[in-house]
């Protein structure tokens, strides 16, 4: 399974340098002035930002943060397509961070720190933000595989919610996401922040219903609130090869069409005291037990 990206194109249109007074052996602490961002860049950054259309069309999704930018800077530099900091942060930024940042072939940019706070999405600004490539996968090539293990997730609006599934997924190996289109947008900037860097590790993908999952002889396990024949999760002791664990919004559940479809609903036996689990936990909790039990067929 492999992640694919497009050759980086330039995302932010390049502005004049005027370098004319630099000179290093005279000068040795002065470093290149990066091209200002324009107001026009600023305005599709905030975009980018602010709007799942632009996102899509552009392809492109922005990471804020020194942490969450130097971690797309090691293990994704080729999806990087602009870079813009802020004066304070290059005062401040050590050596190894600029040799870093300094690899990669992305246009970079210098933004003022008023402007990069109008802009920024965060409360308490960090000076530093990527535009960056949305991944591309094949969804044929996941399904194919004789060994599944899935997430489909069904009106699942919270960001922090999506967020937290995603980097879960992520950590325990699941092979890929299904998301409903009434879900948040895994660009939007509060799950990106909440993927905590996992966003582009893990394939993912729309899906209104489980028919493409039968299709592929996927079975599918649904969360389900307790009674009405659900299965307790620690009585499981063996699960399909190619499996899909289906859950929906809290307030919601899931379908009836999901749960209809479902080879077993399980549920998650909770203490008399508390009433449920919101559903980044039941997916945490189910995808651990489950990707941990004997396959079978």
């Amino acid at each position: 399974m492999r992640n694919g990206f497009e050759q980086p194109k330039p995302h932010l249109a390049e502005s004049a340098v005027d370098r004319s007074s630099f000179n290093p052996r005279r000068i040795p602490h002065v470093r290149p002035t990066l091209p200002a961002l324009t107001r026009a860049q600023g305005m599709r950054l905030r975009a980018l930002l602010q709007d799942k259309r632009v996102r899509a069309k552009e392809r492109a999704f922005v990471i804020e943060g020194a942490k969450a930018v130097h971690d797309l800077l090691v293990r994704f530099p080729r999806c990087i397509l602009s870079l813009v900091m802020t004066p304070t942060y290059l005062a401040r930024e050590d050596a190894a961070a600029r040799r870093l940042r300094s690899g990669v072939t992305a246009k970079q940019y210098s933004c003022s720190d008023v402007l990069f706070g109008r802009l920024s999405d965060l409360d308490a600004p960090q000076g530093i933000l990527a535009v960056a490539q949305q991944a591309t996968w094949d969804e044929e090539e996941v399904l194919s595989q004789s060994a599944v293990l899935g997430l489909f997730g069904e009106q699942l609006q919270d960001p922090a919610n999506v967020g937290a599934i995603i980097r879960t997924a992520a950590a325990l190996n699941v092979d890929a996401l299904w998301l409903t289109r009434e879900s948040a947008d895994v660009y939007n900037p509060k799950v990106v922040r909440a993927t905590s860097g996992a966003l582009l590790s893990l394939p993912i993908f729309e899906a209104n219903d489980v028919s493409r999952f039968i299709r592929h002889e996927c079975r599918i396990y649904a969360a389900d609130v307790p009674g009405h024949g659900a299965t307790p999760i620690d009585e499981i002791s063996e699960v399909p090869r190619k499996l899909i664990l289906a859950v929906g919004s809290e307030g919601r559940g899931l379908s009836a069409e999901t749960r209809k479809a479902a080879a077993l609903r399980f549920t998650i036996p909770l203490s008399r005291d508390v009433e449920s689990l919101n559903v980044a936990a039941t997916t945490a909790i189910a995808t651990f037990h489950l990707s941990r039990l004997r396959q079978v067929g």
